[in-house]
């Protein structure tokens, strides 16, 4: 965001929208979001990788841009990640987000995050952009201090840092100012819930398993409980309360990474109100449904 005025406004401008392989997503998506929205694309084990790369193949095919999420525990080998290598760099993607992801055991050799960025690395790193994991939270099962040495391991392969969800504005804020103070300099997207409805979100949780992005239900209950209710989870509110910490320089924050649960239609309204509201010009590349919303 190099030389432009920093406000909620352009991180809301330079957000991604993170979406689940569901059998009618690819045909929400076309319906509600603009073609220059960057979308990205979940793994878990319960849809395995397959589901990841299908949907990434028709919204490329529809014109978006794409980042698709390899999670290196689902990858069976060397040669399978350098198929896959193939096959997305033939797609014309040039950004790929690698979490370790959930699949326990891992169904090959890569364990972690940093052995399938050591991997391709040595593909001669197919891939221009590559993002890493950021936990603002403990992690249920590795220990912030095994977190914080798995980011300074992975920040010589990647190229920016996506915040794992998160629902507290300072613990947020904390977490920023120690990835800054530790030296990892690479740009961070923050991610945020879009305003969901509750009964959906179980229903897409049911569907796809604790997986990439629905398994923070397990680990906050008390904020799934919260979601729907009155004065319970505001992410306006969220924003406002990150506001300078946000679009501080030295934050160095990129964008935001909305975690949309599919709720395609609500994410994207809310998303373009908040463009209007900060004053930022709305697509001219909307669809049709969305610009009449």
């Amino acid at each position: 965001m190099t030389g432009e005025k920093r406000s909620l406004g352009t991180l809301l401008e330079h957000s991604r929208l993170e979406v689940i392989p569901t059998k009618d997503v690819a045909d929400a998506v076309v319906k509600w979001v603009p073609r220059d929205v960057l979308l990205t694309v979940t793994a878990s084990p319960v849809k395995g990788l397959e589901a990841t790369l299908a949907l990434t193949r028709r919204l490329v095919g529809e014109g978006y841009r794409v980042v698709p999420h390899i999670s290196a525990r689902l990858v069976s080998d060397l040669s399978e990640l350098e198929k896959v290598s193939e096959e997305l760099v033939a797609l014309g993607i040039d950004d790929i987000f690698v979490p370790a992801g959930d699949a326990d055991p891992p169904v090959g050799p890569f364990d972690s995050a940093l052995a399938m960025l050591q991997a391709l690395k040595s593909l001669g790193n197919p891939f221009p952009n590559v993002g890493i994991t950021g936990y603002p939270e403990t992690h249920p099962k590795i220990t912030d201090d095994v977190t914080i040495q798995a980011m300074w391991d992975k920040r010589q392969y990647a190229t920016y840092i996506v915040s794992n969800l998160c629902f507290d504005h300072a613990t947020i804020r904390r977490w920023i100012e120690r990835v800054r103070s530790r030296g990892v300099t690479l740009p961070l997207y923050v991610g945020i819930a879009a305003p969901i409805d509750r009964a959906k979100l179980f229903d897409v949780a049911t569907k796809i398993g604790v997986g990439e992005s629905a398994k923070f239900l397990t680990r906050h209950a008390e904020w799934f409980l919260r979601m729907g209710a009155p004065g319970g989870y505001n992410p306006v509110r969220l924003l406002q309360r990150l506001n300078r910490t946000l679009i501080a320089e030295e934050s160095g924050i990129a964008g935001l990474h909305i975690f949309s649960f599919n709720q395609i239609s609500k994410t994207e309204e809310w998303r373009q109100a908040q463009l209007a509201r900060f004053g930022v010009a709305q697509s001219s590349s909307a669809p049709h449904e969305a610009a009449q919303a």
